[in-house]
């Protein structure tokens, strides 16, 4: 079973520690509900810096990377409908990618 990259783009914090509490809730148990297809739970990112070519480097824009997390899925599809669950969406943008071997 391939293992996917959930990667976490932009988002905002939560308006209040009340609306934190209850995100990082909804978090918890989405987590819960994919049981053993969870292979890591996931890493905040902090801010970001975009290196280019000739040396030059600017601050990553608004939909920069925020984190990631791992799962198992049989394929593509299933990888995109727990993306699709997670809660995350609430506050930014999934993008989802297979984890190559290589």
């Amino acid at each position: 079973m391939p293992d996917f990259i959930i990667a976490y783009l932009g988002g905002r914090q939560p308006p209040s520690p009340e609306e934190g509490r209850r995100a990082q809730a909804r978090w918890q148990k989405w987590l819960a509900d994919l049981g053993d297809a969870v292979v890591h739970p996931g890493t905040p990112l902090g801010p970001s810096t975009i290196v280019e070519a000739g040396g030059k480097t600017k601050p990553a824009g608004e939909d920069r990377l925020t984190g990631y997390s791992i799962v198992a899925a049989d394929d593509m599809n299933e990888a995109l409908a727990i993306a699709h669950r997670c809660p995350f969406l609430k506050m930014g943008k999934i993008e989802v990618a297979e984890i190559r071997n290589m």
